[in-house]
C-alpha cells in the first residue's frame, strides 16, 4: 500500500475512535464477511491451519469457524482505533479485568523478581498490552517487530507507547537492552507462539503438529528468575468490551528441561484456544518452518 493509502486508512481509523464499541462491532461483522472473501491467501492459510490442528473437524465447520475468526480479527483491527486514540479513562471502562493483576508488583516488592506476562496470539492481544500499562503498577517491556512501511511503523510504536510506562525493543537488535530492562524491574510482555524460524527454537507439538517454537520463555525465566504469568484476552460479543484474564503463575516453571517447558507451554496454549477457538490468530503461518527433509505445509 502506498503512503497515501496508509494515510487515508489511518485517518479513517482515527475517525472510528469516536464511535461506541457496539457500533464498531457491528461494522466489523459486515467488513469481516467481505475480508473473508477478499483475503484469499490468508483464508487459505487459516483453513490449512485448522485442517492441521483439527483434522477430524468437518470442512464446513472449519469454514464456519474461520468466518467467525475473520469477523473477530476485523473487530480487533477496528478496536485498535480506540486503543490508539481514545482517552485512558474510556479504555479502562471497556476492559474487564479478571484474576491477579497485582502479581507482578507484589512479587517485585516482596521478592525482587520480575514477571513475564505470557500472551498468546489471540486477536485481542493489543488489549492485553493496554491492560498491563493502564491497570497495574509495574512498568513493562516487550520486543517489537519493525514494520516495512516507516509511517505504519511510527504509528504502531506511538500507539503502543502512548501511556508512557513501557519500552519496546526491535526484534532484530541485541537482546542485552531488554535483559537490562527486566533486571531493572520491568515486566516482560512475551508473545511465545509465532514461527520465527529455528533460531533459539525447537520443534515441539502444537495440536499434534511439529511446530518451530521459541525456547526463550523457559530460558529467560530461568536466567532471570522470573515469575511467568499467562495473560489471555477475549473480545466480548456485540462490543460489550474486552476481558483480560491475569491467570495464576505457572507452577514448576521453568525447569532444567527447556524443550519440555516449551512443549508444556504449547499444551497450555492449546487448552486456552479450545475455550475460544475463533479468536486465535489462525491466519499466521504457524507451521511454516519444517524439520529437515519434510515438505512445506502451505
Amino acid at each position: 500500500m502506498s503512503d497515501l493509502g496508509i494515510r487515508l486508512a489511518l485517518a479513517f481509523l482515527w475517525l472510528l475512535h469516536w464511535l461506541p464499541l457496539p457500533v464498531l462491532a457491528a461494522l466489523a461483522r459486515g467488513l469481516g464477511k467481505v475480508l473473508y472473501r477478499l483475503a484469499g491467501s490468508r483464508r487459505k492459510v487459516g483453513l490449512r491451519n485448522l485442517e492441521l490442528c483439527f483434522p477430524d473437524m468437518p470442512l464446513a465447520d472449519r469454514e464456519h469457524l474461520l468466518r467467525q475468526h475473520f469477523q473477530w480479527l476485523t473487530q480487533s483491527l477496528l478496536d485498535r482505533a480506540v486503543l490508539w486514540w481514545a482517552s485512558p479513562d474510556r479504555i479502562r471502562r471497556l476492559i474487564q479485568i479478571e484474576g491477579d493483576i497485582e502479581l507482578a508488583e507484589r512479587v517485585y516488592q516482596t521478592e525482587g523478581r520480575a514477571t513475564m506476562w505470557l500472551c498468546p496470539h489471540f486477536v485481542g492481544l493489543d488489549v492485553a498490552g493496554a491492560a498491563i500499562l493502564l491497570c497495574q503498577k509495574r512498568p513493562g517491556a516487550s520486543i517489537y517487530q519493525s514494520q516495512s512501511n516507516p509511517l505504519m511503523d511510527k504509528m504502531m510504536k506511538r500507539g503502543r507507547l502512548r501511556f508512557g510506562n513501557a519500552e519496546i525493543f526491535p526484534r532484530q537488535d541485541s537482546i542485552k537492552p531488554l535483559l537490562r530492562a527486566i533486571k531493572d524491574g520491568r515486566g516482560f510482555f512475551n508473545l511465545p507462539d509465532m514461527d520465527f524460524g529455528m533460531q533459539d527454537a525447537a520443534f515441539v507439538p502444537f495440536f499434534g503438529v511439529q511446530a518451530a517454537t521459541l525456547l526463550a520463555p523457559s530460558r529467560m525465566a530461568r536466567l532471570l528468575n522470573m515469575v511467568v504469568q499467562p495473560v489471555i484476552t477475549e473480545l466480548l460479543p456485540n462490543g460489550q468490551g474486552w476481558r483480560v484474564r491475569f491467570m495464576p503463575a505457572l507452577p514448576d516453571f521453568p525447569t532444567k528441561d527447556v524443550e519440555a517447558d516449551t512443549a508444556a507451554l504449547n499444551r497450555f496454549i492449546e487448552n486456552e484456544i479450545l475455550k475460544q477457538p475463533a479468536q486465535y490468530l489462525w491466519v499466521h503461518k504457524r507451521f511454516k518452518t519444517r524439520p529437515p527433509g519434510e515438505p512445506g505445509l502451505y
